[in-house]
């Protein structure tokens, strides 16, 4: 496991989607938060979002990040004909990430490639 770097930059989620508040995002190497992360009082959900953002990372770095994101938007857009607006946290990547942010040592345990078996859950 490699240590992501941690930014902070309003603008940058703003531009990344205009439409949705987004209060952070894992772009390989890097973590990027909300600037009001940086205020001691959101520390421990800062930790919290930071560990989830940390998994997807790690499931980055294993799919070589590149094809993550091909694959992020394909089972989007599949699972949006599911889900609807509820797609986003369907997503394998983000049940994994989910179901796991709050467990600190779950990054040194984790097995390769364990996004996969959320695929097929409901």
């Amino acid at each position: 496991m490699s240590i992501p770097i941690i930014k902070y930059s309003d603008k940058f989620l703003k531009f990344i989607n205009p439409f949705i508040p987004i209060i952070g995002i894992g772009i390989f190497p890097f973590i990027i938060l909300k600037e009001r992360f940086k205020k001691e009082y959101y520390e421990s959900i800062k930790k919290t979002l930071i560990n989830h953002e940390s998994i997807h990372i790690e499931q980055q770095k294993e799919l070589l990040v590149l094809p993550f994101y091909v694959l992020y938007i394909l089972e989007w857009f599949i699972k949006l004909f599911f889900y609807g607006t509820k797609a986003y946290r369907n997503l394998s990547f983000e049940r994994e990430a989910n179901k796991y942010e709050n467990d600190f040592d779950y990054i040194n345990n984790r097995k390769r490639y364990a996004f996969i078996k959320y695929i097929f859950k409901s």
